[in-house]
């Protein structure tokens, strides 16, 4: 007989045999969730100077509007 998942709430105490196997590997194998959170750090978390924004908004040219010649 398999033994008894502990109850997660999140999934309303199911948890399918996928879910299963990606946290036993996630559990084996942690450096996966700091290369996640690394990959996510180079993607969403960037630093940005307030300063060099309004530069750059104050030097920005007008686009002229469309020429139907």
């Amino acid at each position: 007989m398999k033994a008894q998942q502990p109850y997660q709430r999140r999934h309303g105490g199911y948890v399918s045999e996928f879910e299963q196997f990606l946290g036993g590997y996630v559990h084996q194998h942690p450096a996966v969730e700091k290369d996640q959170q690394h990959g996510w750090y180079l993607l969403w978390d960037k630093h940005v100077d307030l300063d060099e924004l309004a530069k750059e908004e104050q030097d920005r040219v007008p686009l002229p509007p469309y020429s139907y010649e």
